[in-house]
């Protein structure tokens, strides 16, 4: 630490399809980090998985990707905040030699997606002893991969919508059989995703055989494993939880998106999608939402922090859960730190509690024998 400031690596960017979100994340908190208390090391990691951790990270990244104007304007940060990477040039990763990036003490993963939520950053920080923001290796998995999420929820009696697993070397051997096998299941409109991205990444409403199968090509591109859900007419659903062992829930906020659902650029480009915080669903229906927030994020033995998504069928008013994000977006428009807002943390205040959860859980984790 320097002059009893805790050194935070924000770590952002990645190999992923939501690179370009992950840059407006990592902006978003260096701007709003209490700099009383922290200093910022800005790690960028390349769509090629290059690190860079000299002169300005973001920059880097910014200029070798094709951001949309709405997203580029969201990722400015004022580099004169920052901690230069060369101003500790000891290794991160202790027994390596990666020069040039700095020791620090705590790590806060900004990297949506494969790569970064899916279990493997974490991983590298566990071998690596470094306290780091978010959940664990093994609730990181599951919170990434769609398919295992589903199963775990379904495993703890956890309202889900039908679904059906599927693998893209099936697709590719026969498209026919899968078209089939999709259409007598569900019927038209159904969904189709990637097992592992967020941010409504390669997501598809099929309305017909056609859109279905573009739909089902789209998701292989990006993933081996593909899932296709039936399609409820619903309300859209989100609540915050925030803590370790014992996590608390925010106010739920509903999502109006400017499109037919909630697609990557409802969320992220038109700026057009409403987000009514707290969701006008009722006392009732919110104190369920925010139980079972809580309940999902014990199923799948997450830390620090999730968004879970929900859908409120119309007609029935059926609750149902979507996913959960173990990495959810900290954009400027980003349901997350809204809901906790609305709850009476603000957004500086949220980061912090976020480094003290992760500061906690490494020191709990500390105490555990290794050796018998």
């Amino acid at each position: 630490m320097s002059k009893g400031k805790i050194r935070v690596g924000i770590l952002f960017g990645g190999k992923s399809g939501e690179h370009e979100v992950s840059l407006v994340s990592a902006a978003s908190i260096m701007r709003a980090i209490d700099r009383d208390r922290f200093e910022v090391c800005p790690i960028g990691i390349t769509k090629e998985g290059r690190w860079l951790t000299t002169g300005d990270p973001m920059q880097a990244l910014q200029a070798g990707t094709a951001m949309p104007p709405q997203l580029q304007r969201r990722a400015q940060v004022d580099e004169t905040t920052l901690t230069p990477a060369s101003a500790d040039a000891r290794d991160l990763i202790p027994g390596t030699r990666y020069e040039g990036i700095p020791r620090i003490d705590v790590a806060f993963p900004v990297l949506h997606g494969p790569y970064g939520e899916d279990g493997t950053m974490q991983g590298l920080l566990e071998l690596a002893d470094i306290p780091y923001v978010g959940a664990g290796v093994l609730g990181s998995a599951l919170g990434m991969d769609k398919i295992a999420m589903k199963a775990a929820f379904a495993q703890h009696d956890l309202p889900i919508v039908p679904f059906l697993a599927l693998k893209r070397k099936d697709w590719e051997r026969d498209p026919e059989a899968m078209l089939d096998r999709v259409a007598a299941r569900f019927g038209y409109p159904c969904f189709v995703k990637p097992a592992n991205l967020g941010s409504s990444v390669g997501i598809t409403k099929a309305h017909d055989r056609d859109e279905l199968r573009a739909a089902l090509a789209l998701a292989a591109a990006y993933d081996r494993k593909m899932l296709a859900e039936e399609s409820i007419d619903a309300r859209e659903i989100e609540c915050s939880v925030l803590g370790n062992d014992d996590p608390i829930a925010s106010v739920p906020g509903e999502v109006i998106p400017s499109r037919e659902f909630y697609d990557y650029a409802a969320k992220y480009v038109d700026e057009d999608s409403e987000l009514l915080i707290p969701a006008p669903i009722g006392d009732e229906r919110t104190r369920q939402v925010r139980e079972l927030a809580v309940r999902a994020f014990l199923a799948l033995d997450l830390a620090g922090m999730a968004r879970v998504d929900f859908f409120l069928e119309r007609g029935t008013d059926r609750l149902y859960l979507n996913e959960v994000n173990t990495i959810p977006g900290f954009t400027s428009i980003s349901m997350y730190p809204k809901l906790w807002a609305a709850s009476g943390v603000s957004y500086t205040e949220l980061i912090t509690r976020l480094i003290e959860l992760a500061l906690e859980r490494h020191a709990d984790k500390q105490r555990s024998r290794t050796s018998y």
